[in-house]
């Protein structure tokens, strides 16, 4: 049975997943890069950005679990682009090139909608803007079996955690802290929604935590 999964989502040791301030020039708020600074230097990162090398190992590990079985993902607005508001024309595709790292149907959640966008390497962005359920279910439709991945950013994978939609959930805790920005957890009791710890492993770079729905 397929689930519906968050992978490889950096937070930092105050519980942010991004910094302040996100922009064309910070995409992940002032200070947010540091978040991923466990992921840069992986194999399967360094090989989807067309390198050689990089590091094996634990955190290797996660990063290519995270890809495994993915069917569809899901973003927030926030997470396809720094655009706010009406789309002003088409032009703005997402940060990822002509060839995004995705491979398969990508729902992003909006207000205001687009058409779709096609793009090399089998990537298609569908914009969403009738609410989470509507966006899963149409991610669900197109996954077939397969998983659905919740990409980000923090307040999107909040909303479906409210709604208890999350199955399993992996989180890199880095060693650093911002002070501000987007708080992964606000307002979420997990335990109280049913979700406990099933497995913490840190490394050198960062302290992994899968987070599991009990059934």
């Amino acid at each position: 049975m397929s689930k519906v999964r968050v992978a490889s989502f950096s937070i930092s040791v105050d519980g942010f997943g991004a910094g302040p301030n996100q922009s064309l020039k910070e995409p992940m708020g002032v200070g947010g890069m540091g978040l991923h600074q466990w992921a840069f230097g992986t194999r399967t990162l360094q090989k989807m950005f067309g390198r050689d090398g990089g590091a094996t190992g634990v955190d290797d590990d996660f990063i290519q679990r995270g890809f495994e079985n993915i069917g569809a993902w899901i973003l927030g607005r926030n997470m396809f682009g720094p655009i706010r508001g009406a789309w002003p024309d088409e032009q703005w595709k997402g940060w990822w090139g002509d060839t995004p790292p995705y491979h398969c149907d990508v729902f992003v959640l909006t207000h205001h909608a687009r058409a779709s966008i096609p793009m090399e390497g089998g990537t298609t962005f569908h914009f969403v803007s009738d609410g989470i359920h509507a966006a899963l279910d149409r991610a669900k439709a197109a996954a077939s079996e397969k998983d659905i991945r919740i990409g980000g950013g923090a307040a999107t994978i909040r909303q479906y955690l409210q709604a208890k939609l999350i199955d399993e959930m992996h989180i890199a805790e880095s060693p650093l802290l911002l002070g501000t920005g987007e708080p992964l957890f606000a307002g979420v009791n997990l335990p109280e929604l049913g979700y406990s710890v099933a497995k913490r492993v840190p490394t050198e770079a960062a302290t992994h935590y899968l987070i599991t729905k009990d059934h």
